[in-house]
């Protein structure tokens, strides 16, 4: 199964109780197609930035869930139908981003540390530059 990542944001002259009633709805198509929630996110009334349906703020909503792909399709289609969903997306999640990066006990990668800077002499004369006639003549 895929995992995917819904955002939607929510009308904010919604009563609480429909807001609540729109979410948990939202959550239990995730649960009548097979899919499972791993989490759910609300972030509550937020100030957007930029207008959207001439509101300046929205309750916003985000969750992860597996499943098939008829999952997003199918809150897709239910946002479109709904007049208190103002904006929706999304995200099929990377497998590789699911990984584990580092395991336990082991020892963080030191970061390689810059090469010193040479002095102006020998930089000189690396780059194929020729020396200054007074430094012929003193060395």
């Amino acid at each position: 199964m895929k995992q995917y990542e819904t955002g939607f944001l929510l009308s904010p002259n919604l009563p609480e109780e429909e807001t609540e009633k729109t979410i948990s709805q939202m959550a239990e198509i995730i649960a009548q197609r097979n899919g499972k929630m791993i989490k759910q996110d609300r972030w509550g009334k937020k100030r957007m930035a930029y207008p959207i349906k001439r509101f300046q703020e929205a309750f916003y909503v985000f969750f992860l869930y597996e499943g098939s792909p008829d999952i997003p399709l199918e809150l897709e289609r239910r946002f479109k139908q709904m007049d208190s969903v103002i904006r929706f997306l999304t995200v099929k999640k990377d497998p590789r981003d699911l990984v584990r990066k580092k395991k336990r006990g082991e020892k963080p990668i030191p970061k390689p540390e810059a090469p010193a800077e040479e002095p102006v002499a020998q930089s000189r004369s690396s780059a194929g530059e020729e020396p200054k006639r007074e430094e012929i003549q003193n060395g």
